[in-house]
């Protein structure tokens, strides 16, 4: 039966985007073929628009078509600089915001700068399950000295490949709200704070939501005594990151201010010579006001402290556990390695060394902290049969330069730190195993192309099901690719000359 029949059916009893059971048996009972179920399954979205911003386009900046979009639409930034566009507020739910054809550039000025009413930042995201991709951020500057490049009061956000430079704080999500989650992965932070009010502005602040996820990301270089990553969730997972300070003069390098379940594993945590607070990780330290239990594990990290005073640990008394395993904390500890009094400490595996060229790094200078062949970590670690939020704590990937991963393969036992030894092999290093993804799915106008322990620039085929190639194209890492010339349909996408198993993706 033609598709338009069952349309309004259909939207009634959609809840974005999900089927209820219900319909799904009367659709079957009719005989509908696959495909015509996928586009049903889909057809809601099938309205939605792809608005186009750009120097070129009818709309020239963000704001002129914030309030023109509905629940589900994309909207598609192209590659520019745009300088002293006014602050954004967007209102609507199931957001697609998407730089295309490269990252595009939202750079803050006056506009936001002397914005006496409701002055927050470049985006202020009021509407719930926005994904925001492929965008960098810079210098946002507000009257209160809180301008982000990401204000988010709305419930649940994902943040895919963006940069945030030199905003007073790069993601900021104010209040409380329940059953939230915001996940950031795949981006750079730097030159978050704020002069004006120092120590109170972060490169990212997350306030009391449910959940926060930071994952193979950069943050670096927060100033004025701000902390590189803040966040006061109940629940944390702060996997495979390079958190660092290199030259600025910020505060601790994460700080965890009430405490809650977190998990710290696989990241490289580095203190730098002017950091103003000699304390690299705190928790509870504004008091445990977060649900209960506050239990704190910290696994496979490599902790590098370059001042010449400090300690490296820092939790509140009468924290239930506090988990330290695997863990490589090089660098002086004056001030002790773990201070507080949590109920349960367990600790062991770890290397505690002052002198950091004790550890065996690859090039400390040029913060390398991979392995050489001598290091006493290789083999030192322990197997760890825990999950804790769904995450195992015998890690499985490795952060890789920049704000990305690689698979890690634990050979024999597993090494100490955030680095697994790549063995040497006729003169080559270890490959690490391939990834390949692609975001949004389904998709309208472009897809975001993820790959990973590749060829710099490998060839892109796209195929239909009856396996003929419609496009091929050479394409880096971390780039957007053009489908808005493809029928709405299921298509296959792969990596032409490896061995990588194709994506299926809908075209809608």
């Amino acid at each position: 039966p033609p598709a338009h029949l069952y349309e309004r059916e259909i939207k009634e009893n959609l809840n974005y985007r999900v089927l209820s059971s219900y319909n799904l048996s009367k659709l079957s009972l009719m005989k509908i073929s696959l495909q015509l179920l996928f586009l049903l399954f889909f057809l809601q979205e099938s309205f939605a628009t792809v608005w186009h911003v750009g120097p070129t386009r009818t709309y020239t900046y963000c704001s002129q078509v914030a309030s023109l979009v509905q629940d589900g639409d994309t909207v598609a930034i192209d590659y520019a600089t745009y300088i002293n566009d006014a602050q954004v507020s967007w209102t609507k739910n199931n957001l697609l915001i998407i730089g295309v054809g490269g990252r595009p550039r939202l750079e803050a000025g006056s506009i936001i700068a002397n914005d006496n009413v409701n002055g927050k930042g470049i985006f202020v995201i009021i509407g719930s399950n926005v994904r925001v991709e492929n965008i960098e951020f810079a210098n946002a500057v507000v009257i209160d000295n809180n301008g982000a490049g990401i204000r988010q009061e709305g419930k649940n956000l994902f943040v895919h490949h963006c940069k945030f430079d030199g905003n007073e704080m790069g993601i900021l999500q104010g209040g409380t709200i329940p059953n939230c989650t915001i996940t950031v992965e795949y981006s750079e932070f730097l030159n978050g704070g704020s002069a004006a009010n120092p120590g109170y502005q972060h490169n990212i602040y997350i306030n009391h939501i449910d959940t926060f996820i930071f994952r193979y990301n950069y943050s670096h270089d927060a100033k004025s005594g701000g902390h590189e990553l803040k966040s006061r969730a109940t629940n944390n997972y702060v996997l495979y990151n390079r958190i660092a300070n290199i030259q600025t003069i910020d505060s601790r390098n994460i700080d965890l201010p009430n405490g809650g379940t977190t998990v710290v594993m696989g990241n490289i945590i580095e203190q730098g010579q002017n950091s103003e607070n000699s304390n690299i990780l705190g928790y509870g330290l504004e008091g445990l006001s977060n649900p209960a239990p506050h239990n704190l594990w910290i696994v496979n990290n490599t902790f590098v402290n370059k001042k010449t005073t400090g300690s490296f640990i820092h939790v509140a008394s009468g924290t239930n556990s506090l988990f330290v395993k695997n863990n490589i904390l090089a660098g002086v500890k004056t001030g002790g390695l773990v201070i507080g009094a949590p109920i349960l400490l367990d600790s062991s595996n770890n290397i505690v060394v002052d002198n950091i060229g004790n550890c065996g790094f690859v090039d400390v200078d040029n913060f390398n902290y991979r392995l050489l062949s001598n290091s006493l970590a290789i083999d030192a670690g322990l197997y760890i049969n825990a999950s804790i939020g769904g995450y195992q704590l015998t890690p499985d990937k490795m952060y890789k330069d920049t704000c990305d991963f690689e698979d890690r393969i634990n050979i024999n036992s597993i090494d100490i730190g955030a680095y697994e030894f790549a063995p040497i092999t006729s003169g080559h290093e270890a490959e690490p195993k391939s990834y390949f993804s692609i975001h949004p799915n389904p998709a309208s106008d472009y897809i975001n192309i993820h790959f990973s322990g590749i060829e710099k620039d490998p060839t892109i085929q796209i195929y239909n099901t009856f396996g003929t190639v419609l496009k091929e194209v050479m394409i880096s890492n971390n780039n957007t690719l053009n489908i808005s010339d493809l029928p709405n349909g299921i298509y296959f996408i792969c990596l032409k000359n490896t061995s990588i198993e194709a994506l299926k993706f809908i075209k809608k």
